[in-house]
């Protein structure tokens, strides 16, 4: 075998054996139903073991008993007094060590192409849940208490909320055979692939859903799909996958909505408490997840938590004509009684002002009786334009990190990104900084430095440094393939030229591990290269180089 085809055998190699596996899981059972669902459980309450696992379904899904004994817990509410009839909520959980996701080709193009806000987890389940208590005599407890969970490594809030008001009902008349019934249908599922709109069947009703795409227009609103292709019965169109009502669920805190942002940017962790698992779940979805925020409903926790920096505590949010009423901001140390007064308990102090412009909007705007979603929007767009204005400066500045094109040679190792220097970055903030796209006034100075000791930042940064070393690593590819390498080789030893070979031969097996975007036509190229600079050695190292190869 010449090494040409060993180094294309490498690039292609493997991905024919994901390609395999990906065909041989796709005639496997429940193949389609586990690209959207990990698996349909049911919980119930049982007097001697509390929360039980009743059923999970596909039967021959293994979860570890660690996991089992969390969506129990987790499924039903911590507070039963306020939840009688039927209430829906969300929750994530950690995975267990060892269960990690089988990493596939199709994983791996979803999250490439999908939303950083809607990629599909490899540590984490979605729970979502559908929970119902009734009076029933014929319990000995006195009440039915039961939840229908669908858990998912896929944030589709809307989508599975949805879902389970069409199949929960159902299930709860006419049990196991309904839900088979449609697992079996969701098992007949297209995957879902981002920019695609899908139709989706389940019980007498299609689902019409499009999938974002990384490629849509930042902070567009999704499109609306006319195109029905004739479908009978009409489809029920969800505008969005996971977009909340984000006014109904900010509005007793609207004036504080700078501070909650702020916290969220540093990844501070926040206690939701609230009267119902519903609101509670909704208030932690719209906040979007920082370092950590635990939504609560059992007013015990005021105790247990009270040590934590920073609590929400809100009542039931009422969608009426007249004005929200606005919690207080209040001194940790009020937090002590069970029966605490809706507020923000923290003593945290916000680097800046409040917008009131976008205040006296929202306010005017139930005055005149203007349509949530409308507000909603307002509400979103300003909270993005906010984080944009944030973040632009530091992405402009990592950008200058980046070595010059010119600077990346063939025959040597490519340069590396500059360190990120805190007070070099606060200097270009006086030409460059939020001033040019926010009107907001305040110490945006001191956010940053508060932002780079957050684990935000951290994580951020690393992502960004991977993006770049990358990039980095891609373009040092292509001057290789671009350089006269029989010129290089004339007054070059042995050695010189072996090690070479190695180097190269390390490139292209990196190139393939990390993903890197390298054209078929660069590889190709390469892997010539490395015949190239084999060839002109003698008959015995040759052999080696193959043996090792």
């Amino acid at each position: 075998m010449d090494l040409l085809s060993s180094a294309l055998d490498m690039q292609t190699g493997r991905r024919k054996e994901q390609d395999a596996l990906a065909q041989s899981l796709s005639k496997m059972p429940w193949s389609r139903f586990s690209a959207w669902l990990e698996c349909v459980c049911v919980v119930t309450f049982d007097l001697e073991l509390g929360q039980a696992m009743e059923l999970v379904y596909p039967h021959d899904l293994r979860l570890s008993e660690k996991e089992k004994t969390s969506i129990c817990y987790l499924s039903f509410p911590d507070s039963y007094s306020g939840c009688l009839g039927d209430s829906q909520f969300n929750f994530r959980l950690r995975q267990s060590v060892g269960h990690k996701l089988t990493w596939l080709g199709e994983d791996r193009e979803y999250n490439r192409d999908a939303p950083l806000t809607l990629q599909r987890e490899t540590a984490h389940f979605f729970g979502y849940v559908y929970f119902r208590q009734v009076k029933d005599s014929s319990v000995k407890r006195g009440y039915f208490q039961k939840s229908l969970v669908l858990v998912s490594r896929l944030p589709y809030v809307n989508l599975f909320q949805s879902l389970l008001q069409l199949i929960a009902p159902e299930y709860f008349e006419k049990l196991e055979p309904c839900l088979e019934a449609v697992c079996n249908e969701i098992d007949q599922w297209p995957p879902p692939v981002p920019g695609k709109t899908l139709h989706l069947p389940v019980m007498g009703v299609v689902m019409q859903v499009r999938i974002p795409s990384k490629a849509d227009l930042l902070g567009s609103s999704p499109t609306r799909q006319l195109n029905q292709e004739n479908l009978l019965p009409a489809p029920f169109v969800l505008q969005s996958l996971q977009e909340l009502d984000l006014f109904r669920c900010f509005q007793p805190v609207l004036i504080h909505i700078q501070m909650l942002w702020e916290l969220m940017i540093l990844g501070e962790p926040v206690v939701v408490m609230a009267p119902s698992p519903t609101i509670s779940s909704e208030i932690v979805l719209a906040l979007t997840r920082p370092n950590v925020i635990l939504g609560v409903t059992n007013p015990f926790f005021i105790k247990t938590l009270q040590h934590w920096p920073h609590i929400l505590r809100v009542g039931e949010l009422k969608m009426s004509g007249d004005l929200p009423k606005q919690v207080k901001l209040k001194k940790l140390i009020k937090l002590k009684t069970l029966d605490t007064k809706p507020g923000i308990y923290t003593s945290y102090k916000t680097f800046l002002h409040k917008d009131k412009i976008l205040v006296k909007k929202l306010l005017k705007g139930i005055q005149r009786k203007r349509p949530s979603e409308v507000q909603s929007a307002l509400l979103r767009r300003h909270l993005l334009e906010l984080t944009q204005s944030f973040i632009i400066p530091l992405e402009r500045y990592v950008a200058s990190l980046m070595p010059l094109q010119k600077a990346i040679t063939a025959w040597k190792n490519p340069p590396q990104v500059r360190p990120f220097r805190q007070e070099e970055f606060l200097k270009t903030l006086e030409h460059a900084g939020p001033q040019l796209t926010s009107v907001l006034k305040g110490d945006w100075l001191g956010l940053y430095r508060r932002f780079f000791r957050s684990p935000n930042f951290d994580g951020w940064y690393r992502q960004r440094h991977k993006e770049m070393t990358q990039k980095l690593e891609t373009l040092h590819l292509e001057v290789i393939c671009e350089a006269d390498i029989e010129t290089w080789m004339k007054d070059k030893s042995e050695v010189e030229i072996v090690d070479l070979v190695l180097k190269l031969r390390d490139k292209l097996i990196r190139a393939q591990s990390q993903h890197l975007s390298v054209s078929e036509g660069t590889l190709q190229r390469l892997g010539l290269y490395i015949e190239t600079v084999i060839g002109s050695l003698p008959d015995d190292l040759q052999g080696v180089l193959h043996h090792r190869h």
